[in-house]
């Protein structure tokens, strides 16, 4: 997709063999995510975003079939730090967000036509396509920008990237809808918006509803030191700009709603972390220089 957006800043297609094997141009960032598969925001790009009411729009002389409406959106968080999650492997505000904005835009995700899903790390396309209910065979692109790591991350302002590109495509295809959604901090903060050529009845989202059952379902709770077994809810290993492993960081189950965060320094393990699949398995902390706890095997 990016390949064949004129405005993206990588204009290059690349194979997945490509993408997800390491080498010296394409060298391993945090496990499991290469170079080519996180987002670039070093790049030169800039996007605008005009918001009109029909009356200025009249008054501009902005013709029908250029104007695209905003027909639902909803806003929703998780908690704040990654380890008190609940379940590491889906977010429960994506979610809650992505169904409350469709609900008020009127439509099911099937009625959908057009999707750009954010896509800072491989991590939040899968949260999206869980969230959305999406199906394995679904055959929609899930960008029509080409995505952050190869259009361009722009920073903060991809969203405005990739509203501005869903409005270009739903002029080129009238009445149909497209959705757009954006990711804030550690997979914290998530939004969506649904689009149309054709104006519909607009309300607001029960956002503060939303979010109420969300805070209702609680969180687990994050112990600042521990020694002894844990389990290893996940994990990544830090690489340096040579490629080479530097540590590692794991997210553990240290007893009965309580986590806790550990480095990996050794080598030998850092190595092992990546040719074994470690969530699962039992580590042992202990408390290292500066209060940081420490894990081994």
């Amino acid at each position: 997709m990016a390949a064949a957006n004129p405005h993206a800043w990588f204009r290059l297609a690349r194979s997945a063999g490509e993408l997800v094997t390491p080498t010296a141009e394409n060298r391993m960032v945090g496990y499991p995510y290469t170079k080519h598969m996180v987002s670039v925001m070093d790049v030169d790009m800039a996007a605008a975003v005009l918001l009109a009411s029909h009356e200025a729009a009249d008054a501009l002389g902005i013709p029908a079939d250029r104007r695209v409406y905003l027909r639902g959106w909803c806003y929703a968080t998780d908690p704040t730090y990654l380890a008190e999650h609940r379940e590491l492997w889906r977010s429960p505000a994506m979610a809650a967000a992505a169904h409350e904005a469709l609900r008020v835009a009127g439509v099911g995700v099937d009625d959908v036509a057009h999707l750009d899903v954010y896509s800072c790390f491989a991590s939040s396309i899968a949260f999206a396509r869980d969230a959305l209910g999406l199906r394995p065979d679904d055959r929609r692109p899930l960008t029509v920008t080409g995505g952050l790591p190869y259009l361009g991350g722009a920073g903060n302002d991809y969203l405005t990237h990739s509203i501005a590109t869903m409005a270009e495509v739903l002029r080129a295809d009238p009445g149909s809808y497209g959705l757009v959604s954006g990711v804030g901090m550690h997979m914290t903060k998530h939004v969506y918006g649904v689009y149309s050529t054709e104006p519909g009845p607009v309300a607001p989202p029960e956002q503060e509803g939303v979010q109420a059952r969300l805070d209702a379902e609680g969180r687990l709770a994050i112990r600042d030191t521990w020694s002894g077994p844990a389990t290893v809810a996940a994990y990544s290993v830090v690489h340096g700009r040579d490629g080479e492993p530097e540590w590692g960081l794991v997210v553990v189950d240290v007893s009965e709603g309580e986590r806790a965060y550990a480095k990996v320094l050794d080598p030998v393990l850092l190595a092992g972390a990546e040719r074994e699949e470690l969530v699962g398995t039992t580590v042992h902390l202990a408390t290292g220089e500066g209060g940081v706890n420490v894990a081994a095997w």
